[in-house]
């Protein structure tokens, strides 16, 4: 059995990351969805503790963590508010990038203040007109001596308008993958403007707006790799992004199974605890087997992801595809079980119901997460 249990040191990462949602995050995730609130002061005791550069190399001053302990983090503080841990998530893959990919110079210039979290990541990929056909973005990058200038816009950022650093795939030559680079563009670069903060059904506690570039000019030692490299990049941020968000499925949708359980063994019909009726308990039962079995596959291809498997990719898209689903499924029937209680926002049922709802299209559609499978799967 000991190749399917946690070490030791993955369970004192996972208990401190518990106990970081316990006292900083649950006491304050409904407030934050009721008024919107963007908890940057919380997001930065995240960082004291090493959460604003979880798989960031200890040589550029992370902590330099496999995926699968990111994992148990982001699914720790998802069981308070998925919104938030989704948020840091994001955050980690931008620093990533720039540590996994960029030179010396775009490191010392963004690390060390993205991994105390005084400057805020986000990652920007998707555009108005470019969504899972990523590759055919349209923000353009021209040379223009030690510098690009870009021009373009991207929706639905993470971020937008409040994060600082913007990891931003541009066109720098041809049409398709092999012409995307990637730069880090500043938020007060001239030329950077932000369109209002979008109205969401979830993730309430953060921004969420299009970012435009108008004429910015990025200094060339801001690029983040070579010159067409930038859509494998992305992708491989992808990769470990899917698990991220598919983590943040699993705490949300355990989250709402502990209420569940709790709560039906109070509440009383027909003169007898929910828990007493054989309905009631297949249910439970249904919703503890599929959330097993898919936080068991995500922990997997996190393995494989860490490890750099030729199958990560694959893995990656089936976790996260399972995972999001799974949850929003369970909390989908949590919610069923609190019967009308569950529609109050007196309770958190709702809250996770809204948040997991956009997990099983960012990062990825599901449906592209099954293009994905199947593609590795025909390739054999």
């Amino acid at each position: 059995m000991q190749q399917f249990e946690l070490t030791e040191d993955q369970r004192q990462i996972q208990e401190m990351a518990r106990q970081f949602t316990a006292a900083e995050i649950t006491p304050n995730a409904a407030h934050w969805d009721e008024h919107h609130i963007f908890p940057r002061d919380t997001i930065k005791q995240a960082a004291e503790l090493g959460f604003g550069a979880i798989y960031v190399s200890e040589e550029s001053g992370g902590i330099g963590l496999g995926r699968l302990e990111s994992a148990l983090i982001f699914e720790a503080m998802s069981y308070g508010c998925p919104s938030t841990s989704a948020f840091i998530s994001i955050h980690n893959m931008a620093s990533w990038m720039i540590d996994r990919f960029g030179g010396q110079e775009v490191k010392a210039k963004y690390l060390p203040s993205m991994i105390a979290m005084d400057r805020l990541g986000s990652y920007c990929l998707t555009e108005p007109s470019s969504g899972s056909d990523a590759a055919a973005l349209k923000t353009r990058a021209v040379r223009d001596g030690d510098h690009y200038v870009v021009s373009g816009s991207k929706a639905f950022i993470s971020g937008g308008g409040q994060n600082e650093v913007y990891v931003t795939m541009v066109r720098t030559g041809e049409d398709g993958p092999k012409g995307i680079s990637c730069l880090v563009i500043e938020k007060d670069m001239p030329g950077v403007s932000f369109g209002a903060n979008e109205k969401k059904l979830g993730w309430h506690s953060q921004p969420t707006a299009q970012v435009n570039f108008d004429e910015v000019r990025v200094p060339v030692e801001n690029r983040v790799g070579g010159e067409g490299e930038g859509f494998r990049i992305a992708m491989m941020g992808l990769d470990g992004g899917r698990l991220n968000i598919g983590a943040c499925s699993l705490g949300g949708a355990q989250r709402c199974l502990d209420e569940a359980v709790g709560y039906t063994k109070e509440r009383k019909q027909f003169g007898q605890a929910l828990t007493d009726f054989q309905n009631t308990q297949f249910m439970l039962a249904d919703m503890e087997t599929e959330l097993q079995a898919a936080r068991w596959l995500l922990y997997v291809a996190a393995a494989k992801v860490t490890a750099n498997d030729p199958d990560k990719t694959k893995f990656a898209a089936m976790a996260k595809r399972l995972a999001t689903d799974t949850g929003s499924s369970v909390v989908d029937r949590a919610l069923q079980l609190h019967g009308g209680y569950g529609y109050l926002q007196d309770y958190p049922i709702e809250r996770f119901w809204r948040d997991l709802r956009v997990h099983s299209i960012l990062e990825g559609t599901n449906q592209i997460m099954r293009v994905i499978t199947a593609r590795e799967m025909l390739r054999q």
